[in-house]
């Protein structure tokens, strides 16, 4: 009887917490619990895997990746997760900054918690579904045909364009999927202005050696203040850990007592995590620049044919890798665009502009040719 009373005491409680906002459970993966040992209740925060996470479904809602493909690429950034523990991540709405249960059966509530991702985001990759067949077009989620679907947005809306063949016909389409939109495109037109928007960045063979040599002296430059942010973020990580560990010893000795204690480990925790996602957000840029030139004109150099010649899957990863996030339709000027270049590949344009006099045996001055702002963010 006192188990149960004590049972039925500990349930109601979790459940008053749970109506409040408050997670009961140990941290979900991908938080930290800045209130870990403490009876107070949870703090969750997002850790360091929480941001690798949210690339998981950023993957899923964007480029519709597979699950056995973002588990791979989870591991190469030092996330092992089972395709079968993605399924849970993707469902599980504390993700999103909401909490269900058990124990408050049809009830969603607010979470107190610091969300992970969005929730257009959440919605986004749980309403992933195979289209269905409608009035005589069959819908493709993975098409050799529709390289391009999802990757393309509908201008006037915003939304991804899905893919579907005519069968009477045998002609593909994109589509745009809103209501009351009516955006359709056959896709073979689609692919040719894709092709002339990829072209934009082409090299010739005689460009590669000074569009390389100037785009290294370009990015060189961003790649340095860059270092610099980070040797500065590191240095004050390093003193507020030299804090959290004194304020940690003094406790220990009993040369502060625990509130005081319990007063600034938190801040010094939560110093430190803000430092952590601003060494984050500086981004792991490569230390050796030259492969990373030699990688980027090689590539432009062959753009056209390495695209129609890759399969779906390289394909997509050679749209994203060039325009990471995707191009947008417009049906009225029937053209294409893109939002955002890879920064590598971005100035392209413009220096080959500046090399047109190399072609002609010019020679070319670099101080002539005006520095490029770089977009922050470089992506690899």
């Amino acid at each position: 009887m006192d188990n149960e009373l004590r049972r039925d005491k500990v349930v109601t409680g979790m459940k008053e917490l749970l109506s409040k906002g408050h997670w009961v459970w140990a941290a979900p993966r991908g938080y930290t619990d800045l209130n870990k040992g403490k009876a107070t209740e949870r703090n969750l925060v997002v850790n360091e895997e929480g941001k690798i996470l949210k690339k998981a479904f950023e993957w899923k809602a964007y480029k519709q990746t597979p699950n056995a493909e973002i588990a791979r690429k989870l591991k190469t950034l030092g996330v092992n997760i089972s395709e079968k523990r993605l399924n849970t991540l993707f469902t599980n709405p504390i993700y999103c900054g909401l909490i269900t249960s058990k124990m408050l059966p049809g009830q969603v509530i607010e979470g107190r918690h610091e969300p992970l991702i969005s929730r257009d985001l959440f919605l986004q990759v749980n309403n992933i579904r195979q289209e269905n067949r409608v009035h005589g077009f069959v819908h493709n989620k993975d098409n050799e045909n529709l390289p391009l679907k999802v990757f393309t947005k509908c201008e006037k809306c915003g939304n991804p364009m899905t893919g579907y063949l005519v069968k009477k016909k045998g002609i593909y389409y994109y589509k745009c999927r809103t209501k009351g939109c009516k955006v359709n495109k056959s896709a073979k037109t689609m692919h040719e202005m894709f092709q002339d928007l990829v072209l934009v960045f082409h090299i010739d063979k005689e460009e590669q050696e000074i569009i390389k040599v100037v785009l290294s002296e370009q990015m060189s430059v961003f790649f340095k203040s860059k270092s610099e942010e980070a040797k500065t973020l590191k240095a004050q990580k390093s003193e507020v850990q030299k804090k959290l560990d004194a304020i940690e010893e003094r406790f220990v000795i009993g040369e502060i007592d625990r509130s005081l204690y319990q007063k600034f480990k938190p801040k010094f925790e939560k110093e430190l995590i803000e430092i952590e996602q601003e060494l984050n957000a500086t981004g792991n840029y490569s230390s050796n620049l030259n492969k990373a030139m030699d990688f980027v004109t090689k590539i432009s150099s062959n753009l056209l044919n390495m695209w129609q010649s890759l399969n779906i899957d390289n394909k997509k990863v050679f749209q994203n890798l060039l325009f990471p996030e995707g191009i947008y339709y417009n049906h009225e000027n029937n053209r294409v665009r893109t939002s955002r270049v890879n920064s590598f590949f971005s100035f392209i344009p413009e220096l080959a502009r500046y090399t047109e006099g190399h072609k002609k045996g010019d020679f070319i001055i670099n101080d002539k040719i005006p520095a490029l702002v770089t977009p922050t963010g470089i992506i690899y």
